[in-house]
């Protein structure tokens, strides 16, 4: 991949948080420790799933897709502004920096189909229970996931190429730690209304049919639990919901916050922050949220310790 035209720029400069040049240190600790606890979080979860028996159904299935996704995600991010913030060098290639983009995009993409995935998986289970293991198949499973990760990687080649393609006259100071749309919109000197339409139109279609999906999926779930006579019942109804819908509120409300605004109103500050959200905190955060919140894989992790810890000390 290469510039548009010749006298464009072949490397950007991530700018990320050189405005703290006295932080840097501390803020290299910091994100060192939230990427260190984001993928012994997640490999923990993956490694329960895969050596627990009790969790081998659709459900932990998509939950292990789930956190080899935000392993990957925190993955395309985080190496290249820790060197940044180490080094102080925060120099990308163009092909690195439109690499960075697809897969990051790609990535997130996939972790929206996947959520989707999940709110079909918890409709089923509580709504329609007695058809669970004829509409929740290991095959339909595996056509979702392999479903969600060509959809979004043709979304994100098509964005990819399409603003890789712009022209940026030699400027070359990007505001954010990584390659991220809406700042490379921002620093090309091209007309960017088309790009802004595709992402306002095709964007919106790929992002907001998984979020619209879940949110009837779960209009229907609302209504099942609401017919239970028993207030356990509805507890226990809740609790198996409840973790998935406390991702997807972080997920979406980022994205949405992020990526459906005019470029107007981009502020790079703000956009700073709440890319460190999705980027890094949700990835770090869904291990926690999923094993606290769920009684099968707190037991299946203490399970899995236990016999790590007593098979050492043998």
């Amino acid at each position: 991949m290469a510039p548009k035209n010749q006298s464009g720029p072949s490397e950007f400069l991530l700018l990320g948080f050189s405005g703290l040049p006295r932080q840097q240190v501390a803020l290299f600790v910091f994100f060192l420790s939230m990427y260190i606890v984001a993928i012994v979080g997640n490999l923990s979860i993956m490694t329960t799933i895969w050596l627990d028996p009790r969790l081998h159904s659709p459900m932990y299935f998509f939950l292990w897709n789930l956190s080899l996704i935000d392993i990957c995600l925190t993955s395309v991010t985080m190496p290249k502004l820790l060197v940044t913030l180490l080094t102080g060098n925060g120099s990308i290639s163009f092909t690195s920096c439109f690499c960075q983009m697809f897969f990051f995009v790609c990535l997130g993409i996939t972790e929206g189909f996947l959520l989707a995935a999940m709110a079909y998986d918890r409709y089923v289970a509580i709504c329609v229970p007695l058809r669970y293991a004829v509409l929740v198949s290991r095959k339909l499973c595996a056509a979702l996931v392999a479903l969600s990760w060509s959809a979004a990687a043709l979304h994100s080649l098509l964005h990819t190429v399409t603003i890789s393609h712009l022209s940026y006259c030699g400027r070359q100071r990007l505001h954010h730690f990584f390659c991220d749309m809406t700042a490379l919109l921002k620093l090309s000197c091209s007309d960017i209304s088309a790009s802004e339409l595709l992402i306002f139109t095709e964007g919106s279609l790929v992002i907001m049919s998984p979020f619209l999906f879940i949110l009837v999926s779960y209009v229907a779930i609302l209504a099942a639990i609401l017919k239970v006579h028993s207030t356990e019942g509805r507890k226990k109804a809740f609790s198996t919901c409840s973790s998935h819908l406390i991702v997807v509120t972080l997920f979406y409300g980022t994205i949405i916050f992020i990526y459906f605004r005019p470029s107007s109103s981009y502020s790079d500050r703000y956009d700073r922050i709440v890319s460190i959200v999705y980027s890094i905190t949700t990835p770090m955060l869904n291990p926690f949220i999923y094993s606290l919140r769920n009684r099968e894989v707190k037991g299946a992790l203490r399970k899995v310790m236990l016999e790590k810890i007593f098979s050492q000390g043998r």
